[in-house]
């Protein structure tokens, strides 16, 4: 029943922004409100980790903490400009290719960091 009742608030929601004049405005505050939120904790939880994590990054060594801050850089660069490289062909391998270049590079971190 409770599942139900969540899926009928959705489909009013919908209806809301579908029928009424200045839906897809209010729809794309909302959506631009969320993505800030979404990115704001995203940035807090980042930074929380770094201050209970701080020890373990510093005794990575420099090599593997550069590779580590230089991942994290290109895959944030590479998130941002998403849109904007999947305008092409080329775009979306030149995404996968970096993403898969960052992930990789975390992978050898973490890797580094398990080590004895």
């Amino acid at each position: 029943m409770r599942a139900a009742r969540n899926a009928a608030i959705v489909a009013l929601l919908a209806l809301g922004v579908w029928a009424l004049p200045g839906g897809g405005t209010a729809a794309d505050f909302f959506g631009a409100l969320l993505f800030v939120l979404l990115t704001v904790g995203l940035g807090l939880f980042a930074g929380r980790m770094y201050l209970e994590y701080r020890v373990a990054i510093h005794s990575l060594g420099d090599r593997h903490r550069a590779l580590l801050y230089g991942a994290a850089g290109v895959a944030v660069w590479t998130l941002a400009a998403g849109p904007r490289l999947f305008s092409s062909g080329a775009g979306t391998l030149v995404w996968f290719v970096l993403m898969g270049g960052a992930s990789y590079a975390l992978y050898l971190v973490y890797r580094h960091a398990r080590e004895y």
